[in-house]
């Protein structure tokens, strides 16, 4: 408890994107969120009034970090199980907890305990050799998708496999390095969904409207809010499945199911158990964002309102293959010179090719006009160039 407001105190593991903008929330709490940061330049060390500096794989480094708060919360899932099984057996309120982390850790485990209790999922099966994809392949067809089943994100990790040639050139050198890998089928799918959720230990649960999410080189470059055309009936299916998967695994805060959807239905691609970059967009067009929510769910407070305020386009600033020589400072006038409505969330991240460094919200009807509007703000923000041929000084193309 914080002796100077009476609060309780959230320590968040991790210094990224999310435990910053989890800060930002915290603030409207009446708490500085406490963030236990690799290095003094990480995205939330740069804010947070309370950071403390070690290494998520460090016991002593996360046990004396949870001696100082109430609760111990997640912006990754790369804490080692081993280290939250312990700091819970040493009485420490860890949200969500090992047994639930364990599914966001590991896509066996997930696919494993998922298909166990009935939930959609493609066919899967764990590779210790060649001969598991060969055989599996042989019953389902190819193509499949390779993946690891530790420490994969934004599309590392999943290698498509096109042939058996393809499995006997990857494989072995995967196997060698060490990597857990585990082969699904390749889903046939319209498009790719988000549900996403929180949920309290008390066991309340609240859903945010089902979003569409747009992906590039296994990279999610854009979040369409609610998603376009999705029934109302569809969208009811894809909450239960998300509210049901956080009972039983008993999730505590927010979690996102990333789904599939196919001619015959959703199916569960994977979990992440933490705010989402699928969520971003609720920062401005929920009543409730993503932060604030799992901030109430750690601390077992009431959960929040999730109506839509308005139908939003979410796109993710990616940094260029060559950062620009304007200065972000410089881009930012010209872009609320052009656009005054956009929502602009920048990280405080160094630029390099292909990174996270902020997103942009517009509300409004999900038009093309918007779409490309969004589409336009995040690519001048990390390249300093109009695709679309606006010269800033004239105003035209």
């Amino acid at each position: 408890m914080d002796t100077r407001t009476g609060l309780p105190v959230v320590g968040m593991v991790g210094g990224g994107q999310l435990a910053r903008m989890t800060h930002q929330a915290a603030i409207s709490l009446g708490q500085s969120l406490r963030v236990l940061a690799a290095g003094e330049h990480d995205s939330a060390g740069l804010v947070a009034g309370e950071v403390v500096y070690g290494h998520h794989t460090d016991l002593e480094a996360l046990r004396s970090f949870a001696r100082g708060v109430d609760v111990v919360t997640f912006d990754h899932e790369h804490v080692p199980g081993e280290h939250l099984l312990t700091l819970a057996n040493e009485g420490f309120q860890l949200r969500p907890g090992p047994y639930a982390l364990s599914f966001a850790q590991d896509k066996l485990l997930m696919r494993e305990r998922l298909a166990g209790l009935g939930f959609p999922g493609p066919p899967f099966t764990e590779v210790t050799g060649v001969e598991d994809v060969l055989k599996f392949a042989d019953a389902r067809g190819w193509p499949v998708v390779l993946k690891a089943a530790r420490g994969g994100y934004d599309g590392k990790g999943v290698w498509p496999l096109d042939s058996p040639d393809d499995a006997r050139g990857l494989i072995p050198e995967l196997l060698e390095a060490g990597t857990p890998l585990l082969v699904e089928t390749r889903v046939t799918m319209r498009r790719e969904l988000s549900a996403l959720v929180a949920r309290s230990p008390f066991g309340q649960g609240a859903a945010w409207p089902v979003v569409e999410t747009v992906q590039s080189a296994g990279i999610n470059t854009e979040v369409l809010a609610p998603a376009p055309g999705l029934t109302a009936r569809r969208t009811q299916e894809a909450q239960d499945l998300a509210l049901r998967i956080a009972e039983s695994l008993d999730v505590a805060g927010v979690l996102a199911v990333e789904l599939f959807e196919t001619d015959g239905g959703l199916l569960v691609n994977e979990l992440a158990m933490r705010p989402h970059n699928s969520g971003h967009w609720t920062m401005d067009g929920s009543a409730t964002s993503q932060f604030e929510q799992h901030l109430r769910a750690v601390l077992d407070y009431p959960l929040g309102a999730t109506e839509l305020l308005s139908p939003t386009v979410m796109a993710n600033v990616l940094g260029a293959a060559t950062p620009p020589a304007m200065r972000p400072d410089e881009r930012l006038h010209h872009l609320f010179a052009r656009f005054p409505d956009v929502r602009v969330h920048l990280y405080g991240k160094g630029e390099r090719p292909g990174r996270k460094l902020g997103h942009v919200n517009l509300l409004g009807e999900l038009t093309p006009r918007l779409r490309e509007k969004a589409r336009l703000a995040a690519h001048w923000l990390s390249h300093a160039e109009w695709l679309d041929g606006y010269e800033i000084h004239r105003g035209e193309r």
